[in-house]
């Protein structure tokens, strides 16, 4: 009778807690934007920014000082191959365009940690840049090469996109033009996310992050679904859902990871990133979620594969607010949300796979229809 009446208020208070669960899960990415001069290297314009109303992407404006008889070419320091092989999910539906700034950041990932640091193009944008509307769809690359590299990589934490700048320097000699473009931090200090401020702290955060990582991973065996709920009930027994939405790093790896509170992005990016360690394929899933009152808010989940079969994971809805409280939960709360079918998740998770209006439409794996 005892064990009755604990379920039911469990269920009471768990139904009850979903509502504040998702109210803020997910926080907004912006991109600083993207600047376009001729011979001007200051930073002029409108931001490109991805808004959580889906806010259209703005286009940048252009200062004209044309200098005949002059041309700069940067040279590159980017190596497009960086990123041809690699199994990230979003990389893989990228235009070639996006996938040349996709690959710029992968290939300079330790020099961004400087916050400072410039990534150099050179000339391989000329093509799209010389169309008429060519700033437009050169920023339609951009922040589809921003999203995708965002969710593909949570490792890299200490970015803050809206800091950074895509900048389009044009120079003329005659009737020619060649055109110049790299990403810096603009009139920004640094393009660092906030508490980050140098190469050695952020080294140093990585180093306690690959630490835990293979602390957790020592203890993750067996066949997949195994490692995926052993993974799974790490995450939920060890960390926290940050209910004031007012700490930093709570949508990071760092927030889930090293301290142990984070929201529902945290979660699923700490999940990704503890599979990704033991070579399961997975994905991060932006979307909606239903809490018991009806109402749709923003939440992020995660797709995984099992045998070529993929299906849906919420480790955050997986982790009732009320185990704080030092109750234990009974499984049929703690796995409500494993290893699930498209009949069963789709009831209240409605994944979107733009990220902005009439921004590029990502497309998610084919989920199973039924329960693992």
């Amino acid at each position: 009778m005892n064990n009755r009446f604990i379920t039911w208020i469990l269920s009471i208070l768990i139904i009850g807690s979903f509502g504040c669960i998702i109210a803020f899960c997910i926080d907004v990415i912006k991109t600083g934007g993207i600047f376009v001069a001729e011979n001007d290297l200051q930073t002029v314009g409108n931001a490109v920014e991805i808004e959580e109303k889906k806010e259209d992407l703005s286009t940048p404006q252009i200062v004209e000082r044309p200098i005949d008889d002059v041309e700069t070419i940067v040279s590159s320091n980017i190596d497009y191959k960086s990123s041809k092989s690699r199994t990230n999910y979003f990389y893989n539906q990228l235009e070639e365009y996006s996938k040349k700034i996709y690959d710029g950041l992968s290939s300079n990932i330790d020099n961004m940690k400087s916050g400072t640091n410039t990534i150099e193009f050179g000339s391989a944008f000329s093509g799209v840049l010389s169309k008429e509307d060519g700033q437009t769809e050169l920023g339609n690359y951009y922040q589809s090469a921003i999203e995708a590299f965002t969710y593909d990589n949570p490792q890299v934490f200490f970015l803050d996109p809206k800091k950074m700048y895509l900048n389009i320097q044009t120079t003329t000699k005659g009737k020619n033009k060649t055109y110049n473009v790299f990403i810096t931090n603009g009139d920004n200090e640094n393009y660092l996310a906030e508490g980050f401020n140098s190469a050695e702290q952020i080294n140093s955060i990585q180093e306690n992050i690959e630490q835990e990582k293979n602390n957790i991973l020592s203890n993750v065996s067996g066949n997949t679904e195994n490692k995926i709920k052993q993974i799974h009930d790490y995450l939920v027994d060890n960390l926290s859902y940050e209910q004031t939405i007012s700490k930093p790093n709570i949508h990071n790896l760092y927030g889930a990871i090293i301290n142990k509170e984070c929201v529902c992005e945290g979660y699923a990016k700490a999940f990704k990133y503890l599979l990704d360690g033991v070579g399961i394929d997975n994905v991060i899933v932006i979307g909606t979620g239903t809490n018991s009152k009806g109402e749709a808010e923003n939440h992020a989940w995660n797709y995984v594969a099992i045998d070529g079969n993929w299906y849906a994971v919420d480790v955050t809805w997986d982790d009732p607010i009320i185990q704080g409280w030092g109750i234990s939960i009974p499984s049929m709360y703690k796995y409500k949300y494993f290893l699930k079918g498209l009949d069963t998740m789709n009831k209240d998770h409605i994944p979107n796979g733009q990220f902005t209006e009439k921004g590029k439409v990502f497309t998610y794996p084919n989920v199973s229809n039924t329960d693992y």
